[in-house]
């Protein structure tokens, strides 16, 4: 399925050392994650960034408080293997010193900078520099906290009569609030978040976000949590706008390793067709009764193998019984569906072999590896199924069934006619 993508304004981050990518427009939806060290440990930082870029993550966004760590940058600019974006609050100075250092984007918040001057400054800087703005109005950021007096009012508001209406009407006034700022200054290489922790919030917000303006926008559920409960808030919201089209670049937040953050976020786009998976799409079974090999310890066992030796985007089913094996297998490039103790494999329908279990998982990696340098060599096709498959015997084929029957063990069950 193609998705109909809300068109936006364009904008560039990047450089011709690191490339460039395009948010917004014809540019396919990136994925950003944000480092969790000090900025101004340059080495650590790099570090960071080098693993995030390897996990998919195709933008890196840097915090700097303080002057060392716009000082740092000029140091990370110089090897990072992705664009960076300088995370930028209540210092406007931050800011400037961060567009010196050759940042490739700004992330402000104009509500944190009293001083409109000071914004101006900012939006000046960036303009002359070529480089963009992400402009915030997250749930977090945008009620009123230093007049204790108009927060009561809004929150108040924010709670009366409709669960999130109030909270929505104040993101979208800030928002208009914001970017009359900008187009003041002629500045329109704009980027929006509007994040919230309420997946519905989040949904509600840019779904009326994208009809108002035509910035790109920048996809998060803030706050998220851990990964487990961070991954179904924000899968729930993620892919629920991107689905309608709504969305450019998204961030995934956890209270944990940001490596998760960009996997999950590349899982996301890769199973919206939104991007162009690399290595392996697994497949595997949940839990049943039906189950009798070791499943899990297969399937971890396999995708902890393949996933640092396989690039092409190979299809590989794992399927614990013959019940749904056949017919996920179908759609496999390599598949494996188990039996009592033992594994048939086929390769895009071909059956190759039918293995004891403990031999499973060392003939499935043998065929992944052996389908890869196929198709490498053209000698076969990504997603081609060359045969159907014949369900397998499920008294002969799989081993042990004939014997069970005859010792008592299990009925007696009738398969294509005949009866054993």
């Amino acid at each position: 399925m193609t998705y109909q993508r809300r068109q936006t304004h364009p904008v560039t981050v990047g450089d011709d050392r690191v490339g460039r990518i395009t948010i917004g427009g014809d540019g396919p939806v990136s994925v950003q994650s944000m480092t969790s060290g000090y900025t101004h440990d340059v080495d650590g930082c790099l570090a960071e960034i080098e693993k995030l870029a390897a996990a998919g993550a195709d933008i890196v966004r840097v915090a700097v408080p303080e002057r060392k760590d716009t000082e740092a940058l000029r140091e990370i600019m110089k090897a990072t293997p992705v664009p960076i974006v300088a995370d930028v609050h209540f210092h406007y100075k931050r800011a400037l010193e961060a567009v010196e250092a050759g940042v490739h984007k700004i992330r402000l918040n104009p509500g944190n900078i009293n001083d409109r001057d000071q914004v101006n400054a900012v939006i000046d800087a960036c303009k002359e520099a070529g480089i963009p703005i992400r402009v915030g109005v997250n749930e977090g950021s945008i009620i009123e906290r230093k007049d204790k007096q108009k927060r009561q009012e809004e929150l108040g508001a924010y709670f009366e009569g409709h669960r999130s209406g109030h909270l929505l009407a104040i993101m979208i006034a800030k928002l208009e609030e914001y970017l009359d700022i900008f187009t003041a200054r002629d500045f329109h290489d704009i980027v929006i978040s509007a994040k919230s922790m309420d997946a519905r919030l989040v949904i509600d917000a840019y779904t009326e976000i994208s009809k108002r303006f035509d910035h790109p926008l920048h996809l998060g559920v803030t706050h998220a949590g851990t990964r487990e409960t961070g991954s179904i808030r924000s899968i729930a919201a993620l892919g629920t706008l991107l689905a309608n089209g709504i969305g450019d670049t998204i961030r995934i937040s956890y209270a944990s390793d940001p490596v998760y953050e960009v996997e999950d976020g590349v899982e996301l786009l890769c199973s919206l067709d939104l991007r162009t998976r690399k290595g392996i799409e697994l497949i595997a079974c949940p839990t049943c009764g039906r189950i009798q090999v070791d499943l899990f310890t297969l399937v971890d066992e396999v995708q902890k193998t393949l996933r640092t030796e396989i690039e092409l985007p190979i299809k590989v089913a794992v399927m614990g019984c013959i019940v749904n094996g056949p017919g996920e297998a179908e759609g496999a490039d390599v598949a494996v569906f188990a039996g009592d103790r033992r594994g048939i494999i086929y390769v895009q329908g071909e059956k190759v072999a039918n293995v004891p279990e403990d031999e499973i998982l060392a003939r499935l990696l043998a065929e992944c590896r052996a389908f890869e340098a196929k198709v490498r060599a053209g000698e076969a096709t990504l997603g081609q199924k060359v045969v159907d498959i014949v369900p397998p015997d499920p008294i002969g084929d799989l081993g042990s069934g004939v014997e069970r029957i005859k010792s008592g063990l299990v009925e007696s069950i009738t398969v294509e006619g005949r009866s054993t």
